[in-house]
């Protein structure tokens, strides 16, 4: 007994330096954690609390390590701690938390290879592909999605009248999202982000305390630009497929209309399914402009493509168009300029939505010359 209360000492000594309670230098800090660490394993073997704070510890590893820039090793110590927080979920609540939280946190080292700094998914993944993930990452990524799930269902057993645990859930839905995005699977990322909105809009009209309201109310704004981001990934048909499931915000429909017309769907088929009137689907078009970006590239002798001067490099503000029609009126103007290479070239146009390289892929691609594939709209 001497042991275990001096074991948990040491811990909330830990604690205290990890939440900034306490001052340690880096250093001093490193021992304890490791000292710590080396204390807890013989208890967790027959003590749940052991257990779990074991896999808190290793967890508290594997971030330090993460920041290093040591990531193999950060997944080493993850995967070690979520043995014995998985040994420990069963007993209480808060364990259950403690490995929830540890298994999104895992899932995300994981899939950091296939997303962006602004953690958003590196490849466009499916038919606008132009680049991928290795195997390896891509292996990784479903180890992650698979992790992340099991966190929701982690969150999902506890107790849903306790707001820690609705939180939990939301948050972790997030989490899954993200994971998803990264996969290519568009639709299902949408659709999670939108129920993990809907979680946070719960908790909010549970009149939480000013922290927990914040919090919700930041989330909210996170998800809701994710939203919005997320949607350009989106084709006509998940489009209305989640329009029928309930899972389209009505705030959302413009741009939804948007992007389906951008992918070249007739008006009267958008109206359809959306569920509008084609004079909504009118107006919104009217109302609601897209920002194109294009490219003019030729092929040089050396094999590499060199961008063409403005105005073959551009965007603009367009409505009521598709990304064919604004990529055919490119390639209609370059043929009759003086930059036009002639017949014998090899050159192409790229069209993209929003942003020149948007992770989502171009809307419309087209090589022209000697032996060039047919037009690719995306």
């Amino acid at each position: 007994m001497g042991q275990r209360e001096a074991v948990l000492r040491l811990d909330g000594q830990w604690e205290r330096i990890r939440s900034g309670a306490a001052q340690a230098a880096p250093g001093e800090a490193e021992r304890l954690l490791g000292e710590l660490i080396g204390a807890l394993r013989e208890p967790a073997r027959t003590d749940p609390e052991c257990a779990a704070r074991l896999g808190l510890r290793l967890g508290d590893l594997a971030a330090r390590r993460f920041a290093a820039g040591d990531r193999a090793g950060a997944l080493a110590a993850v995967e070690e701690g979520l043995r014995h927080a998985q040994q420990a979920a069963a007993h209480a609540p808060e364990y259950a938390r403690w490995y929830a939280r540890g298994l999104i946190n895992q899932g995300v080292w994981l899939a950091w290879p296939l997303s962006d700094a602004a953690r958003l998914p590196r490849y466009p993944l499916g038919e606008a592909a132009e680049e991928g993930p290795n195997a390896m990452e891509r292996a990784a990524g479903e180890r992650a999605r698979d992790l992340t799930r099991a966190a929701v269902e982690v969150w999902a057993g506890l107790d849903q009248d306790d707001p820690v645990n609705r939180r939990g859930l939301a948050q972790a839905k997030v989490f899954l999202g993200d994971r998803l995005a990264e996969l290519g699977s568009a639709a299902d990322a949408f659709a999670w982000a939108v129920d993990a909105e809907e979680g946070f809009r719960r908790l909010l009209l549970a009149s939480p305390g000013p922290e927990e309201a914040l919090e919700a109310e930041e989330a909210l704004d996170h998800i809701g630009r994710q939203l919005e981001l997320r949607l350009r990934y989106l084709t006509p048909a998940s489009l209305a497929g989640l329009r029928a499931d309930g899972l389209l915000p009505e705030r959302l429909l413009p741009q939804a209309v948007v992007a389906a017309r951008i992918q070249g769907e007739p008006e009267e088929a958008v109206a359809a399914g959306l569920g509008l009137e084609p004079e909504q689907v009118a107006t919104m078009l009217e109302v609601t402009a897209w920002r194109a970006v294009w490219r003019v590239e030729v092929r040089a002798a050396d094999g590499l493509w060199a961008r063409q001067p403005a105005p073959w490099q551009g965007a603009a503000e367009v409505r009521r168009r598709t990304a064919e029609e604004v990529g055919t009126e490119v390639v209609r103007g370059f043929m009759a300029s003086p930059q036009y290479p002639g017949d014998a070239a090899l050159w192409r146009v790229r069209v993209w939505w929003h942003e020149e390289g948007d992770p989502a892929g171009a809307r419309f691609r087209l090589v022209v010359g000697p032996d060039a594939p047919a037009p690719t709209p995306s």
